[in-house]
């Protein structure tokens, strides 16, 4: 398990690896269309990674039903570029661009202080920002690179920001998995790959798996606080 103590992360435990199943309902991985129409006015709504793919489609869809859309991101450049493109085609002016390198913990920090500092309210966190099967890299902090930013960087950021989310009621925080947290095994005793062989993709396995069960313990900390969670897996259409 991890704790946020003190503003440090602690790892304590073990964790098994789940089991692959045999088979996938075809309508689990063909993907599909959200069929709502609610619209978000006044609501804050964070989207990481946004700058492209899923994240951009997300933030240009809830610009688009009126909520005011932070866009966070590594590479400014593409994160302003991203928030005019939104901007441009949705005519919500309420869409911006910070930045939110995920790889380094001070970066997390600071980000969640600016927007603790300047918001009044966060309604929604939609945590997307990955990296998938990159080498051997570290962060700015040592963790392997794919635990560090599809894991770490989204869990002390949503701590930071759970007060804000708290008293935005209804909050809700959204964590984007993947399939491949089935296959995951999160080993605590060489969680950055010091002492085997890396494998860049169990290691990204073990990422999401980790994604997956603070989703299920985050409700133990938003009991009282009226936040809702909801892990999401990409669906690919074919």
């Amino acid at each position: 398990m991890v704790q946020l103590i003190n503003g440090k992360i602690l790892l304590k435990g073990s964790v098994r690896r789940s089991l692959l199943p045999l088979s996938l309902p075809s309508d689990y991985v063909a993907g599909g269309t959200c069929p709502s129409k609610a619209t978000i006015p006044g609501k804050t709504v964070i989207v990481t990674g946004a700058n492209t793919g899923i994240g951009k489609q997300t933030a240009l869809e809830l610009a688009r039903r009126g909520g005011h859309v932070i866009l966070a991101c590594r590479d400014m450049e593409k994160c302003e570029a991203a928030a005019r493109d939104i901007r441009g085609e949705t005519l919500n002016h309420r869409v911006s661009a910070r930045r939110l390198d995920l790889a380094s913990l001070k970066s997390v920090r600071e980000f969640a202080a600016k927007v603790i500092e300047e918001e009044e309210r966060v309604d929604i966190l939609i945590n997307n920002a990955a990296v998938m099967r990159c080498p051997h890299w570290t962060t700015e902090d040592g963790f392997e690179m794919q635990l560090g930013v599809n894991y770490l960087g989204h869990f002390l950021l949503t701590n930071l920001l759970l007060d804000k989310l708290k008293a935005s009621v209804p909050g809700r925080v959204v964590n984007l998995s993947s399939l491949a947290h089935v296959a995951g095994h999160v080993d605590l005793e060489d969680l950055n790959w010091q002492r085997r062989k890396y494998d860049t993709k169990a290691a990204y396995c073990q990422s999401k798996l980790a994604l997956v069960l603070f989703t299920k313990v985050l409700p133990q900390d938003c009991r009282l606080g009226g936040v809702g969670w909801a892990p999401r897996c990409p669906r690919t259409a074919g």
